[in-house]
């Protein structure tokens, strides 16, 4: 039964509610019909009233929470018909009252006139207010099944530039499948995807504040979104601009020239070859590849190096540690062992071999079998329900996150909970039985039609993929190889760019696309024309991840100075200067053992093995250091969970942690050598040096450094402490101020 039927015929609540229900429903008919008052739309004019309102978020009474107080509507209105039954028919038809709209309930709550939990949402006088009155008024009707279809929503402008301080009106447009065109401006919800940058009223003025670049503001009505893109220019000269070394600097300097803002210059030599071996191979250079870099006069040698780094094996496995805490590698129980290691073994030999990313995947998503005989197969032994596994997948794999729309439509993109569900039954014929192994199981294609059921509908939902329709699958046929396939397609909107804009991340500390791993149109990219031709030259190379690599690290835009000009200190997403960051806890620990002339032993595995080859999160137990400085246990396929952000924790561990004091006092460690060594103290500074920095110390450091180490030191007592003993303190004292500078802790 429709609603206006069960709307007309619902019995009264109580007796004084009867002839408020009479007199509503005589008003509705006849005002309609001699034109006093258009009929207010409850699809397009109240749900999205209350949207505006923040009636149905989360933290208010949408039902995605549980709602409040017994009152629950659908989240952001995406469901009309299941908030007009609880607006108009739940609990007798108490939330609104025909005979004297002002004291419906819905607006008593809304504009405060009873305490309301949510405080004033609709002030009388307001345009909601007056939008729900009227509705109440032509006695709450609806057109949840017979009103127009919401068709699309455009802003205007799409695009324009916009001043430092600013302001710019935004219209919102909505075009309803009868063939109207609406203005919602006032009815839709406007956010601004970087509110440093820009903010925006709910009326949709838009203002810019004094950071350049180029931000968006979203705007949602119903269940469409639509997007504004704003540059914002500095308005300095662009004269002077490093080589163009490829198509990279080609995007980057043009997006700084129509933004006005100066790059910084190229790096030196020491701060590029220390840069780019921590964020290829993941440890500092050696002394010996330190001074033979800086000798060289070959204008290639950045290159040379480069391929260097690609060609070793230290390249695998820092990125290998990258992978498989992303793919879940962790350690639940003693069984896992051998499962992890096979696993991580696997994913750095394919990253080693240089595998085809493409392919990688597909031998992922598709493995069956054991994971002694196939190792991906472990994969499955973390991620076990075709929901969690759709999850990963997009998240990781295509950059979307789609969690939410298990439930409901997504609030900021073109998802539903069907296509939710189609991605879902590409993972519904996997099956699984016990194998000769504790705690591992034999993964395999179960024939059968591949189907998922939408929770909400109860109707079979075919494979499809994210918009794009599947050929039918035989029921003999695994329906992951069709995902795979759809994958590697050269049109597919989302491979490519969620591992580009992954690995631009890596490299520069920020995504173009930001969070990494929420690709989406009402996200776009700070540089659009760089993300696409980084897409494009990516899978025209064969999804080649070294040659991924090596086309970043190569440009200039890699190697600018992280120093700051006297215009781009502002500069936070167009990459005019390299952004420092700190050193993820892996390689941390692992260049502090350098420096000491250390090294840390782990459970099962060789003595030398460095922190960044470490094959699951089972040794972050073990090692305070990882825990304090936020190594990831493998919990999800967020990068977010691995902590980069300093805390008072990480400050006295390199303060007067055991584990810190032991390195740097370590009888076989760099300070005791060096304190046996025979050379000058200059000589020594300098070494320590170049194994911290890559560089040579400046003449201020070395006089400094040099006075310190030849400065006499006494006991409490105040007796002299004998030579070979003061040489060693002095030595450890130096490694330690070295250790906790910015310089040794941030990549620069």
């Amino acid at each position: 039964m429709p609603p206006e039927t069960r709307a007309a015929r619902r019995p009264p609540a109580h007796a004084p509610l009867l002839p408020s229900l009479v007199v509503g429903l005589a008003l509705a008919g006849p005002a309609a019909a001699r034109g006093a008052e258009p009929a207010v739309s409850f699809v397009n004019d109240v749900v999205p009233t209350l949207t505006r309102a923040g009636c149905n978020a989360g933290s208010c009474h949408a039902k995605a929470n549980g709602g409040r107080n017994g009152f629950q509507l659908s989240l952001f209105g995406f469901e009309p018909a299941e908030d007009y039954e609880r607006l108009v028919l739940e609990g007798r038809g108490r939330r609104v009252f025909f005979a004297d709209p002002d004291r419906s309930l819905l607006l008593l709550k809304a504009s405060g006139r009873v305490p309301h939990g949510g405080g004033v949402r609709l002030a009388r006088g307001s345009a909601g207010y007056a939008t729900l009155r009227e509705w109440v008024q032509q006695g709450a009707p609806s057109d949840v099944n017979s009103g127009p279809k919401l068709v699309e929503l455009a802003m205007a402008p799409a695009r324009a530039t916009l001043r430092r301080k600013a302001s710019l009106q935004l219209t919102a447009t909505a075009r309803f499948a009868d063939g109207t065109v609406r203005d919602v401006t006032g009815l839709a919800v406007f956010e601004s995807n970087d509110k440093a940058m820009a903010e925006v009223t709910a009326g949709g003025l838009v203002t810019a504040s004094d950071l350049p670049g180029r931000v968006s503001v979203m705007v949602r009505y119903q269940g469409k979104v639509a997007v504004f893109d704003a540059a914002v220019p500095l308005g300095a000269a662009v004269t002077e601009l490093p080589p163009a070394k490829n198509f990279v600097d080609a995007a980057v300097f043009a997006n700084l020239k129509e933004l006005g803002i100066p790059p910084s210059p190229v790096c030196d030599d020491g701060t590029f070859l220390r840069r780019v071996t921590l964020d290829v191979a993941g440890r500092l250079p050696t002394e010996a590849e330190a001074e033979a870099f800086l000798a060289d006069r070959r204008p290639d040698k950045r290159d040379r190096w480069i391929e260097e780094l690609l060609r070793g094996p230290d390249y695998a496995d820092y990125f290998a540690g990258k992978w498989t805490a992303l793919l879940k590698n962790r350690r639940d129980e003693a069984s896992d062992l051998e499962s992890n290691f096979a696993f991580h073994a696997w994913v750095r030999d394919s990253l080693l071999a240089n595998k085809p990313y493409d392919q990688f995947v597909r031998e992922l998503l598709a493995a069956t079998g054991t994971v002694i005989g196939n190792p991906p197969v472990a994969w499955y032994k973390r991620v076990k329900q075709p929901k969690d596994q759709i999850e990963d997948v997009a998240q990781l794999f295509l950059g979307v996150r789609l969690q939410c729309t298990q439930c409901h439509h997504h609030p900021f993109e073109r998802w539903t909970q069907d296509d939710y569900y189609a991605l879902a039954a590409f993972f519904s014929r996997v099956g699984r039985k016990p194998s000769g192994v504790r705690g591992e199981d034999l993964i395999f294609h179960q024939r059968g039609a591949a189907v998922a059921v939408n929770i909400k509908t109860k109707k079979p939902v075919p494979p499809a993929a994210l918009g794009d329709a599947v050929p039918p699958i035989p029921p003999g046929d695994d329906p992951r190889l069709r995902l795979a396939d759809w994958m590697r397609k050269p049109d597919n909107p989302f491979f490519a760019r969620a591992v580009v804009n992954r690995y631009w991340k890596h490299f520069f500390g920020r995504g173009l696309i930001e969070p990494e791993d929420d690709v989406r149109d009402t996200n776009p990219p700070s540089n659009p024309e760089l993300l696409a031709a980084l897409e494009k030259h990516f899978v025209a190379s064969g999804f080649d991840l070294k040659e991924l690599v090596r086309i970043i690290t190569r440009s200039s835009a890699y190697q600018l100075s992280a120093a700051p000009n006297a215009h781009n200190a502002g500069d936070r997403q167009n990459f005019s200067r390299f952004y420092p960051r700190r050193l993820p806890a892996e390689v941390l620990l692992d260049a502090l053992d350098q420096l000491a002339g250390t090294q840390t032993d782990f459970a099962n595995l060789p003595p030398g093995t460095r922190a960044v080859a470490l094959p699951d999160n089972s040794y972050n137990a073990s090692s305070p250091f990882l825990r304090v400085f936020g190594r990831p246990e493998g919990a999800s396929v967020c990068e977010c969970e691995r902590v980069q952000s300093p805390s008072l924790a990480q400050t006295l561990h390199l303060i007067n942690a055991a584990d810190v004091r032991g390195k740097l006092g370590h009888p076989a460690g760099r300070a005791q050598k060096l304190a046996a060594d025979p050379r000058p103290a200059e000589a020594k500074v300098r070494e320590l040096y170049r194994v911290a920095f890559a560089r040579e110390p400046r003449p201020d450091e070395v006089r400094t450094a040099v006075a310190y180490l030849t400065e006499p030191r006494t006991t409490a007592a105040g007796k002299p402490v004998d030579p070979p003993t003061a040489d060693r303190e002095n030595l450890q004292d130096l490694l330690w101020a070295l250790l906790t500078t910015k310089e040794f802790l941030f990549n620069h």
